[in-house]
């Protein structure tokens, strides 16, 4: 359940390389702590690559998933983060985890 790909740097010598598709996507440090799941939807201008331009500058890298059911897998993903570290990422904010679920 947890999004395992690489984490790249984010810059737009890698942001290029993205696809205008929907998903989700990870922001994190330089140490890899995830502060943000976000999810670049239908009315995300260019996708996941959109997204990703938005936010140079507020991490140091991020990884990608393609997805069509990018909400579902968003929230997936938030409690899934809940679950391993009590608290959801530093940057999502209550109207994005406001009624998810608890992993056991």
């Amino acid at each position: 359940m947890r999004l395992n790909k690489p984490w790249l740097p984010l810059e737009d010598s890698q942001i290029e390389r993205i696809g205008a598709q929907l998903g989700v996507y990870e922001l994190a440090d330089d140490l890899g702590t995830v502060l943000y799941i976000g999810a670049a939807d239908a009315r995300s201008l260019f996708g996941l690559r959109g997204e990703l331009e938005h936010r140079i500058g507020s991490a140091a890298r991020f990884r990608v998933e393609v997805n069509t059911a990018y909400r579902t897998r968003q929230r997936e993903l938030l409690m899934v983060h809940f679950a391993d570290h009590g608290r959801y990422p530093e940057f999502n904010t209550e109207q994005e985890t406001r009624g998810l679920g608890r992993l056991s």
